[in-house]
Formats: structure tokens, sequence, C-alpha cells
């Protein structure tokens, strides 16, 4: 989904809020007003565990004891209710990095970071890059990146590129890690039984597949025989390919130095 769907004249200073701030005062009746960190706590909780597509007004309704109906009073619908939770659960990341082991391990604990962020969240990588929630603690992880980059001595134009490359990097590595945890459970067959099947099968009907792919071939060639035998663990090779991935971003931005 698209960030800032909302009205900004709502959007923004929610998500600029003073933590606890009320966005209505106590209405009548017997129950005590809620508080929007409330509404997005319990949003964010019903995300992590069934996704945007599980999320709705009725469900925290539901999880808050209330009416879906009166959540309306403290944030306009799910779209806005999106960009608080998004910005919100980003103050999980550090407020700073430590420059004094250098720019490069710097980049690497907060690349190391908002992947295991998105992995905990993964639905965050459900909204979209493209435009930005504009909140602060989203701002802050970019602030620290810049602040990380700018300490190269490279100029800011010479750096752009990276910022880009590193986000996707991340936002990839952690779909694909939460892809592969996820796909025994929804199909119903693990991932050792699914290659299985279908590598012997393949060889059946393509018995000369390794002569017209050998390229194919020997990219997924290791000498490490301990290695060969998890290549079965997906994540675990998603993980892997994320710190390869990172590991050339950071030589070449080490080579334009």
């Amino acid at each position: 989904m698209y960030a800032g769907q909302s009205d900004p004249a709502w959007s923004i200073p929610a998500l600029w809020r003073q933590p606890g701030e009320l966005r209505l005062e106590r209405q009548p009746g017997p129950k005590r007003a809620l508080s929007l960190d409330e509404i997005v706590r319990a949003a964010t909780e019903i995300a992590d565990r069934d996704g945007l597509a599980g999320l709705s007004m009725r469900a925290v309704g539901e999880r808050l004891g209330r009416t879906a109906m009166s959540l309306y009073t403290y944030v306009p619908g799910k779209n806005e209710l999106i960009d608080v939770m998004y910005d919100g659960v980003h103050a999980e990341l550090p407020m700073a990095y430590d420059l004094g082991e250098g720019w490069r391990s710097a980049l690497t604990s907060w690349a190391g970071d908002l992947l295991d962020f998105h992995v905990r969240h993964p639905w965050t990588v459900q909204v979209s890059f493209a435009r930005p929630v504009l909140g602060p603690h989203e701002q802050a992880v970019l602030e620290n990146l810049a602040t990380i980059l700018r300490s190269t001595g490279l100029p800011a134009a010479r750096t752009r590129p990276m910022v880009t490359a590193l986000y996707h990097l991340i936002r990839g590595s952690a779909q694909t890690i939460t892809d592969a945890r996820r796909a025994a459970e929804i199909t119903g067959t693990p991932d050792e039984q699914w290659w299985s099947a279908r590598s012997a099968r393949l060889l059946e009907e393509v018995p000369d597949f390794g002569a017209r792919f050998p390229a194919t071939v020997w990219l997924n060639t290791s000498e490490n025989i301990a290695e060969n035998a998890q290549s079965y663990d997906l994540e675990a090779s998603a993980r892997e390919a994320f710190a390869g991935g990172r590991d050339l971003l950071l030589n070449g931005l080490s080579a334009m130095i």
C-alpha cells in the first residue's frame, strides 16, 4: 500500500504528537477515553500476527473492547492508522550509531538493525518506499544513515545512490526471509520436500539442464560441503545473500572513498 493517503491536516499532527497525547477529550459514558497510542499498539499487534490483510478497524475495536465506530473518533480510518503505526514501530530502532569504529562498522549495524526490524514486523515492507510517511521515527532512521554516509567525507551526490540501494536490499531481504518462514506453513510442504521432488523431476525431463545452463549451475555451486548441506535453509540463504550484497555495496563505497 501507499502511505500518505490521508488528509495531511490530520496525519502530520498525529505523526508528530507527543507520547500519550489524546486525539479527543473524554467522551460521555462509563468507558474511559482511549489514547491514539493504545489504538496504534493494538493495531500493530494484529498486523504483526495477521499482516495488513488481517487489520481492520473492527479487529482493532474488538481487541480494545470497543466498536469499530467508536475508534473513528480518534482516527479517521485504516489508511491513517497504518501511517501512524508504520512510523510508531520505527521507534524501536536506535536513536544514533557510534562512529568511533568508523563508518563501515556503523553502517553494518544500521543495516542489520533495519533488516531485523522488518523481519519482526513483516507488514512494514508492504508499505511502499515510494512515498514516505513523513513521521519523526521513520525520519530518524534516514537521518542516522545520512549521518554515517556524511562521515565518509564524500559529497552528498556521490552517496545518495547508496541510500536507495541499501533500503531496497534490506527490504527485499526481509521479504525473502518472511516468505521463507511462511512457505511451509502456507503450502503445507516443507522446503526440502518441495525442492527434492521438483529437482528430481526436472532432471528426468531435462537431463541436459547443466549443459544448457552452465553458468546457473556454477552460480549455485559451493566448495563448502557444510554450506551445500544447508541449501534447503532458505532463511539462512537469504541472510547470507543480504550480508553478501551489503558487503559488495560497502566495498564499492570504500573504493569511492
